[in-house]
């Protein structure tokens, strides 16, 4: 639909990516737990970025999921890798913590893609109905 969609899958993992993991970062390591500390404004902005791609540029469905419900895997894998790089023993369960955000991140995506979806239909079934096509 848009020549530049790849820019705007760029910007909205990026924003998504921030908006989740900023939050999640400034936590203190001995006071996290998952998936609780995922859980911030920034999973709305995930949602409201997947229902944007998909309805706003078209963005196939299972391209929105996976751009987006990657985001706070990404978020959570850049915090296993600066903080295990300092303290080696810390993130013992990093497979379990990249698990738990990726099925928080892909139930986000997943329902904004959805609700993207009936939103692109409705819009759809109105601009037919405005020109009386069928």
């Amino acid at each position: 639909m848009f020549r530049n969609q790849s820019h705007w899958l760029r910007a909205a993992y990026l924003l998504g990516f921030l908006a989740a993991g900023i939050p999640y970062w400034l936590i203190p390591y001995h006071q996290v737990n998952l998936p609780s500390a995922l859980i911030s404004p920034g999973l709305v902005l995930v949602v409201m970025a997947a229902v944007l791609l998909r309805a706003w540029l078209g963005t196939p469905f299972w391209k929105t999921v996976r751009f987006m419900g990657s985001t706070l895997a990404a978020a959570v894998l850049a915090r296993v890798i600066v903080e295990g790089l300092s303290e080696p023993s810390s993130h013992n369960l990093w497979p379990f913590e990249l698990l738990i955000a990726l099925l928080l991140g892909f139930a986000c995506a997943f329902s904004g893609a959805v609700l993207g979806n009936l939103i692109a239909r409705l819009c759809r079934q109105a601009r037919d109905h405005k020109t009386g096509q069928s």
